[in-house]
Parts: structure tokens; C-alpha cells; sequence
């Protein structure tokens, strides 16, 4: 799959492909084409007693251009990576919760 996000205010193509898949328990996305040297994204999905689903993301990534992509995962783009999935999570959660809500 390829989708289009702008990131530091440049517009980025990235290009990835499920390399795992277990329904309805997890699957795994890894980027073949983008902006980083690699990212491997895991997501599990866990049925608790409640009847909730709870979504766990096991998310890797590596940048390119060597000691300068290791300096900036620390000085902000680790940091960058957990607000951008953490935002992303809660508007999947609200948009699940109200179609669980339809049904």
C-alpha cells in the first residue's frame, strides 16, 4: 500500500506491504519504499474478558544518513514517532468505538 503524509513539513510517499498476517490476532506492516531506512510495525489485537479489544503496536524504525539519523532519533524523532502513532491510535479507538456503537 502507498499513502501520502506530510512530515516536518514535507510531503512524503511511503510504500508498505504486510509481510505477517494472522486474523484476526495481528499483522505485520513493513515499509519497502519511504523516507526511512527501514520500519517494521506490528499490530496485535487481544480480546479481553469485557468483550473490549485491546491493540497493541510494536513499532521499528530505522534512519537513514548514518550517525545523523541515530543523532536525530534522540534528539526528537523518537519522540515525534510515539506522538504520531499515540494520535493516530485514539482517532482508530473513537472511530471504532462509534461503529461498535451503530451495530
Amino acid at each position: 500500500m502507498t499513502w501520502e503524509a506530510k512530515h516536518f513539513g514535507i510531503r512524503q510517499q511511503l510504500t508498505s506491504k504486510i509481510t505477517e498476517f494472522e486474523s484476526p490476532y495481528r499483522f505485520v506492516d513493513e515499509m519497502i519504499k519511504g523516507a526511512f531506512k527501514g520500519f517494521k510495525h506490528e499490530h496485535l489485537f487481544v480480546s479481553e474478558e469485557n468483550g473490549a479489544t485491546l491493540m497493541i503496536d510494536t513499532f521499528e524504525f530505522w534512519s537513514p544518513f548514518g550517525v545523523f539519523g541515530i543523532v536525530a532519533n534522540r534528539l526528537f524523532l523518537k519522540c515525534y514517532m510515539i506522538n504520531l502513532l499515540t494520535t493516530r491510535n485514539l482517532f482508530l479507538k473513537q472511530k471504532a468505538e462509534k461503529l461498535a456503537q451503530n451495530v
